[in-house]
């Protein structure tokens, strides 16, 4: 992509906005839909949180300082959109976010999307026994294999905090996936 603040400047440009977006979207739309899917799991729910997502991003655009960089902005966007979903999805149906998430595990044998296998859905069991910062964290870096300092300004934590959840999320998933 293009230097980040002419970029910023296309968006804001109500001349060059439409274009620009569009790069926006071609540009961030698949590693988008894979951060979000890492989260909520399911196909479906994965293309409504990014279509969530990208509205935000269009509506709020004219917020956005630069303080961090677009891509950082993007990826905390979407991981609020997809933590918000899951959260009002559970709500809704009345369960706990966890009970919910069991679900959602057990519903990705019959996801035509999903092309892990039995060892992916015990890694997925294991990632839900996490809570919650430390399975972002333990997804952020172990499936999109984002740096700690990228991790430290999407989710607004210190690169120590990180590390250390990390570590921990690291071993409890070994140890469920010993034990089960």
């Amino acid at each position: 992509m293009l230097d980040e603040q002419a970029f910023i400047k296309d968006l804001l440009d109500p001349k060059t906005q439409n274009k620009a977006f569009q790069t926006l979207l071609s540009s961030y739309q698949k590693p988008l839909y894979n951060h979000i899917r890492n989260i909520v799991l399911n196909h479906d729910d994965a293309d409504d949180v990014l279509q969530n997502t990208f509205l935000k991003v269009f509506q709020h655009l004219k917020n956005f300082k630069g303080e961090s960089k677009l891509f950082s902005w993007l990826y905390r966007i979407a991981t609020n959109e997809a933590i918000t979903f899951l959260n009002a999805k559970a709500k809704r149906n009345g369960m706990t976010s966890e009970n919910f998430q069991q679900k959602q595990i057990e519903s990705l044998k019959a996801d035509d999307y999903f092309e892990g296998d039995e060892i992916q859905l015990k890694l997925q069991e294991a990632i839900a026994t996490l809570p919650e910062k430390q399975q972002l964290v333990f997804k952020m870096r172990y499936f999109e294999e984002l740096k700690y300092e990228e991790l430290s300004e999407i989710l607004d934590t210190s690169v120590g905090a990180l590390k250390s959840s990390y570590h921990y999320a690291v071993k409890k998933v070994e140890e469920y996936m010993i034990k089960h």
